[in-house]
């Protein structure tokens, strides 16, 4: 198997098992329960190859690709040929989306009484949307993920149900409120997304779900800290803090403090910020393999490290930035081009302020090549950060040739 051959098959695998809900902790019991013989290794070695097949790092023997067919419930060819190996991510969550049309469903049991199944369908649903986030941008959700929520909230409103299962409801509206923010305000329309997070918000608290509130909250006041006022995003992530509480999973509480630490970025209180990341550490430390909510299966040290090197550039302290920024795109997804160019951007200012231009335009090119290729303003508006940086290094030919080529 080539190298390119193992990160497509790695990308699929990984796309399979987040789809699920799963931890990689779970996919590893999986396989495990399905390795045939007595010679069984123990979870943790388990654990270290899914880690390193989901990084294309190694091939795989026929004996755990039957496992991980049989934990899939998939045939091994489908799972393992090449025709379906060098899918794209992206084909293959829009195929997942275009299966069937939520909205005809619910035209169907309007008036009905509806149970923990149509519940189960709409969180499947929803975590499909998370994962095509991933690979496509603003400008290619935003319809499915409005028309997605708008039916959530109709069978939510126009069904007969059961206590229990309209706090589900709730909380999964509250789940379709929060990628259907996260879309709007990448595809630039920051009233809507805030509206829908309030939105969001306000299902929690109904539904009395304090990590989805959290969850919600925090992702209001990162785009207040990047967009608005990130005075009013520090009250706000303070919230979402206090909305997780010290008994929500680890890395609900690291996310809420990894929020809280951009805000104070933002209004340039170092200290505080650099105290918000410790915390946000300390909390993901204490993540142990147990299954979280499906929102958070995004949360880990490298999206920590992103955000210690992004405090540490807007702080201009490139020496800091520069080697963690390095570090996680060494080893960062290639399909995720959004959050790709977006961490390339960051390289580049810290670069620039280090005073390495040449360097700076490097990263700088690739960037925009990505961001040309997404429909999302937060990268269109990071380029217009960088290309604006830049411009004090015009005497520089790489960068006067980067400049140029782009007026």
């Amino acid at each position: 198997m080539t190298a390119d051959d193992r990160r497509a098959l790695s990308a699929r695998l990984r796309w399979e098992r987040e789809r699920r809900g799963w931890s990689k902790g779970t996919m590893a019991r999986r396989i495990r329960d399905g390795l045939p013989g007595r010679q069984i290794p123990d979870a943790e070695t388990v654990l270290s190859y899914v880690k390193r097949w989901e990084a294309g790092k190694v091939g795989m023997s026929e004996r755990y690709r039957l496992a991980y067919a049989e934990a899939f419930e998939v045939d091994e060819a489908e799972l393992f040929g090449p025709e379906h190996r060098h899918r794209s991510a992206g084909a293959m969550l829009s195929g997942l989306l275009s299966q069937g049309d939520l909205t005809g469903r619910i035209a169907s049991v309007t008036g009905r009484h509806v149970g923990v199944g149509i519940v189960a369908d709409l969180e499947a649903r929803v975590h499909a949307l998370r994962l095509a986030d991933d690979v496509l941008a603003g400008g290619d959700l935003l319809t499915p993920v409005f028309r997605e929520l708008d039916a959530a909230i109709r069978l939510q409103q126009e069904t007969a149900h059961s206590d229990e299962v309209g706090r589900s409801l709730l909380s999964v509206i509250g789940e379709f409120a929060q990628i259907a923010g996260w879309v709007a305000s990448d595809a630039g329309q920051y009233d809507r997304a805030a509206d829908t997070y309030r939105l969001g918000i306000s299902a929690a608290r109904e539904a009395e779900d304090p990590v989805l509130e959290s969850n919600l909250t925090g992702s209001l006041a990162y785009q207040m800290a990047n967009v608005g006022d990130p005075r009013e995003a520090v009250t706000l992530a303070e919230g979402a803090v206090a909305a997780a509480g010290a008994d929500a999973p680890p890395r609900a509480r690291a996310l809420a403090w990894d929020r809280l630490a951009w805000a104070h970025v933002r209004v340039h209180e170092s200290q505080a910020a650099m105290g918000a990341l410790g915390n946000a550490a300390e909390a993901l430390a204490e993540h142990d393999g147990r299954e979280d909510p499906a929102y958070l299966y995004w949360v880990d040290s490298s999206e920590l490290q992103i955000m210690e090197a992004r405090a540490y550039t807007e702080l201009q302290r490139p020496l800091r930035a520069v080697p963690l920024l390095l570090d996680v795109l060494g080893r960062y997804d290639a399909t995720h081009a959004r959050e790709l160019a977006l961490y390339l951007s960051w390289l580049a200012i810290a670069l620039a302020d280090a005073n390495e231009p040449e360097e700076a335009a490097a990263a700088a090119g690739r960037m925009l090549e990505l961001s040309a290729k997404v429909t999302s303003q937060r990268t269109a508006q990071r380029a217009r950060v960088v290309l604006t940086r830049l411009e004090q290094y015009r005497d520089v030919a790489a960068v006067r040739e980067l400049l140029i080529h782009r007026e």
